[in-house]
């Protein structure tokens, strides 16, 4: 059996790592660069960097901590936010990052995923969606390859309204685009994504576990490994997301930059409830 991984997020803005709950409510969380050596150190598996205010103005701060990060750091690196083009993968890419993480750009133009892992290997491309339980008809604003494609209606949320139970959202979570987040999950492993990332909008920073009906609804859809994230808050709900949600990996924010467990700790606890883990 595969070991499962640990991954500690380190949300960055303007060069720092922040933490909010439910995508708001931000709160400074220190370096980046020193937080990613710290889990490293830690025994964490892999990291990831999600840039939450990515720009091109900004995007050359992302690329040095990307940069000093990999001097130093020698666990997989996955970045994301503001991702539009091939050229900003082959630039994080080059600074050091071993994968990629695509939201918006993935929804606007599914098809640069299939360019992107073409181009660069579907191990490197993590698609990840951000999916909130549906509270209205799916009327948010679909890209219009959604409305005006007829083989890929099966992905709009109203032509499904009796079994859509989660929507995807973009930009931050601020945009709700109509597309039933399991049926975007199969679809994507069909582009071309190599992983899913995957974030409960509605249990985002509450430490209030992971949404393990839907990490399921994805893992089983999917052959691809899922990540679960948003909601971590005890050693049990990694378990959860794991044993239950069958998620492969777990992101994981508050629980680990607030010093309130240890990746070590983490491990040793999934371990001795029978969860295969790199200790």
């Amino acid at each position: 059996m595969l070991a499962k991984r640990i991954i500690p997020c380190l949300d960055v803005r303007d060069g720092r790592v922040v933490k909010g709950i439910n995508f708001v409510n931000i709160r400074d969380a220190g370096d980046p660069v020193e937080n990613a050596i710290f889990y490293d150190e830690q025994g964490a598996d892999e990291l990831t960097y999600l840039d939450i205010t990515a720009s091109h103005e900004k995007r050359k701060i992302m690329l040095d901590v990307v940069e000093k990060t990999a001097t130093d750091v020698f666990i997989p690196l996955t970045v994301g936010g503001g991702i539009g083009c091939l050229d900003d993968i082959r630039d994080l890419l080059n600074a050091g990052c071993d994968k990629v993480s695509i939201n918006t750009t993935a929804v606007n133009n599914p098809e640069f995923i299939a360019e992107a892992s073409a181009r660069f290997g579907s191990q490197c491309i993590v698609v990840a969606i951000d999916a909130k339980r549906c509270r209205h008809d799916g009327s948010g604003e679909p890209p219009p390859w959604l409305t005006d494609s007829q083989p890929l209606s099966y992905l709009n949320i109203s032509s499904h309204s009796d079994t859509a139970q989660w929507e995807v959202y973009t930009h931050g979570g601020r945009r709700a685009k109509g597309i039933d987040a399991v049926r975007w999950a199969r679809y994507m492993q069909e582009t071309g994504a190599g992983e899913i990332l995957l974030t409960s909008m509605d249990r985002d920073g509450t430490k209030a576990g992971y949404d393990i009906e839907l990490t399921r609804a994805v893992s089983e859809a999917v052959n691809i490994p899922v990540i679960a994230s948003g909601g971590a808050g005890e050693l049990s709900h990694l378990y959860d997301a794991m044993a239950e949600g069958r998620a492969d990996a777990v992101l994981a924010a508050s629980i680990f930059h607030f010093r309130e467990y240890s990746i070590r700790q983490a491990k040793d606890y999934l371990q001795s409830r029978g969860i295969t883990m790199r200790l």
